[in-house]
This record gives structure tokens, C-alpha cells and sequence, in this order.
């Protein structure tokens, strides 16, 4: 998606470098709704390197509610041995207020269309159990929830344990 579209009320643009005050922002704001704000600690300077340097991590976009910040969509391709190149949208979140009103949908559909566009097999994401309306909204977009997968994390001392060990 090389530019931004509008409809009606909404607009839903690239993010650009001057947007990681505001991305910052709203990413603590869906750490708070999902109740791990405390897990937070990237830094606007760490999304200007990662996201609008020399060697972009992830990609975003931003959606506008008639010129206000309405909510954002963090994406980044990966790729499948099994089935090619793909999108995995790491967040997707809308604002509180500005709800109910097509946004996080809309969004859904514009980082759809980038995987299209880039010949993408699928995306995928995750979800957590206890959020009905994101669960429900997924399941009418014909989105499916391979539940024998089991999500898996190694960071702070076990990744260094893991990093410095020798075979």
C-alpha cells in the first residue's frame, strides 16, 4: 500500500517517523487494555530505528476519525517453509471512543490488501481468549484459530543463557 484512502469519516494512512511519539502512545494504551502495561518498554527512538531506519523491522499504519488518531495495525512479513511469504500483524488496536465504528476492520482490510498485493499466502495474528468482540469480529471474517499451536517465548536471561551455550 504505497498511500493512504479515506472513507467517509476515516482515513488510514502509513505511519511515518513522525508518528513514534504517537504510535508509543497507542501502544501503551492496548498494553493498558490488555492489562499488561507493565511489560512496556520500547522507546520512540526505538521504533524510529526498527520501523523508519535503514533496515525496517515492521511496518504500520495509522487510522484517522476526522483528523484524530483513531488507532494503528504493526505488521511485518515472515516466511512459511510450508506455504511462502506472509504478514504477521502484531497489533491491531482502536481507541475506546472511537469503537463500533468499521475501524478495526477497516484496518484488517488495508494490511490484507498489502499481503495480497506482495503475493502473501495469508496473515496471522493472535488474540487474547478473554477479548469476545476481537474473537467474534475474526470468526465473521472467516478467520481461523489452529488451536494446536502453541505459542512459544524465550527473552531476557534464558535467551542470553540459550545464546551463549556451546554443543
Amino acid at each position: 500500500m504505497n498511500g493512504s484512502f479515506r472513507l467517509a469519516m476515516l482515513l488510514i494512512r502509513p505511519a511515518n517517523i513522525d508518528d513514534c511519539g504517537l504510535l508509543r502512545a497507542m501502544i501503551r494504551e492496548l498494553a493498558e487494555f490488555e492489562r499488561l502495561l507493565e511489560f512496556v518498554t520500547i522507546r520512540e527512538e526505538d521504533l524510529a530505528r526498527d520501523g523508519f531506519g535503514e533496515n525496517p523491522r515492521f511496518r504500520a499504519l495509522i487510522a484517522e476519525w476526522d483528523g484524530q488518531a483513531a488507532g494503528y495495525a504493526i505488521f511485518f512479513g515472515y516466511y512459511s517453509t510450508w506455504a511462502g511469504a506472509a504478514l504477521y500483524l502484531e497489533d491491531l488496536f482502536v481507541r475506546e471512543k472511537f469503537r463500533s465504528r468499521g475501524i478495526g476492520k477497516a484496518l484488517l482490510a488495508a494490511v490484507a490488501r498489502i499481503a495480497v498485493e506482495q503475493d502473501c499466502y495469508g496473515m496471522h495474528w493472535e488474540v487474547l481468549d478473554w477479548n469476545q468482540k476481537a474473537i467474534e469480529l475474526y470468526q465473521a471474517l472467516g478467520a481461523e484459530f489452529p488451536d494446536q499451536w502453541r505459542r512459544v517465548m524465550l527473552s531476557g536471561e534464558a535467551l542470553q543463557k540459550l545464546a551463549e551455550s556451546r554443543p
